[in-house]
């Protein structure tokens, strides 16, 4: 056994083109090519290129998976059909989140998963555990590369290399580039019109050297794990194990629109219904900063001119917004303390006290439909 990082199929790939790494759910990921900043705007007005080969793959396959799969998660399975995907939940009975994840219709008896990473092996054992003995859950997680496209030019890259790009927003394709097989189906994490790819992982390399090569001629870059923070967090997209846990419903998160709440089972039904209908004790909110800085995680919020501590909760996550220039955070707000959006509190960063105004995210309007 070692404590040392996973590593992609692109990892020496990465290397060539200058990448810096990071450790991130037990994976080695580039974090940066040529700057945060940059490739996070690459992304916002041209094109941007990920690796996010480290995301889990999971299959359901026997008679019955999707209606096992719909039992199971959150989301409505019912709502889409083969040739679609959709944003789910797999909650334990208590209403926390083991993850989020992307499910794949193939048909009614294979439903392809894509977990965050480090939760793959938990999503896998929960539905395991549950299934029928006629389905079979494999963990794929080092089966297939996923290559995220993302940004106003990604239709050009993708129509350079000739695959499909006319899909809906969260419908997918199968076809073969260069000889290898790969899915293309229109999703992402970016906000942006986009992407994402999954070949095989052994052969990724054919579809990732062709990707950079028309993302570079569409006047876009690579951009890595930075980036990638960055954009989402301007979206107020969730990231699992800040703005989602064990400890952090969806109905806290906002996620609410990914419960199929008229179906008569998934996992944590109950616990999450009775939340729902007596009202989250907290609720995820957007913080923007009046003045100057830097926002992070874990700092605590209190309510502006209130007497005594004021504390009325924390942020979940943190950063500097290159698209409004101005700090930007995640936070799990106490419903009891009548917090409304437009109203100002105060953040403690570093024991100085910041002025910030609530607002709804997200805080860059989205262009991914």
């Amino acid at each position: 056994m070692t404590d040392e990082p996973l590593q992609g199929p692109l990892e020496d790939r990465h290397r060539t083109l200058g990448a810096s790494f990071a450790e991130f759910g037990g994976w080695s990921m580039p974090v940066s090519y040529a700057g945060t900043v940059g490739e996070h705007n690459a992304t916002r007005n041209t094109v941007g290129l990920f690796d996010v080969s480290h995301l889990g793959k999971a299959l359901v396959r026997g008679p019955g998976a999707a209606r096992f799969v719909n039992s199971a998660l959150t989301n409505d399975l019912n709502r889409i059909g083969p040739g679609k995907a959709q944003y789910t939940l797999c909650c334990t009975e208590s209403g926390g989140v083991i993850d989020d994840l992307i499910a794949y219709y193939v048909d009614d008896d294979e439903i392809f998963l894509v977990p965050n990473a480090a939760n793959t092996a938990a999503v896998v054992a929960a539905l395991q555990a549950a299934a029928p003995t006629e389905l079979t859950i494999t963990n794929q997680h080092r089966d297939y590369a996923v290559l995220a496209v993302q940004g106003p030019k990604s239709t050009d890259v993708l129509a350079a290399l000739g695959l499909p790009t006319e899909m809906d927003y969260m419908g997918y394709a199968d076809t073969v580039y260069s000889g290898v097989p790969v899915r293309v189906c229109r999703t992402g994490y970016t906000g942006e019109h986009g992407y994402e790819l999954l070949p095989p992982w052994d052969s990724a390399g054919v579809l990732f050297d062709a990707l950079v090569t028309a993302v570079a001629d569409a006047g876009g870059q690579p951009a890595g794990l930075g980036a990638r923070d960055t954009l989402r967090t301007e979206m107020g997209y969730p990231l699992h194990g800040h703005e989602l846990s064990l400890d952090i419903s969806p109905v806290q998160a906002r996620c609410g629109w990914a419960i199929g709440w008229k179906k008569d089972a998934f996992f944590g039904r109950e616990a999450l219904l009775a939340e729902k209908e007596a009202g989250p004790r907290r609720l995820l909110r957007g913080l923007r900063m009046v003045g100057r800085g830097v926002l992070r995680s874990g700092l605590t919020v209190r309510k502006a001119g209130a007497e005594g501590d004021g504390t009325v909760g924390i942020t979940t996550s943190g950063t500097f917004s290159p698209t409004l220039q101005v700090g930007i955070a995640l936070a799990l707000i106490d419903s009891a303390a009548g917090i409304e959006d437009g109203q100002i509190v105060t953040v403690d960063v570093r024991g100085r006290s910041v002025e910030c105004e609530v607002v709804r995210p997200p805080f860059v309007e989205p262009k991914t439909r």
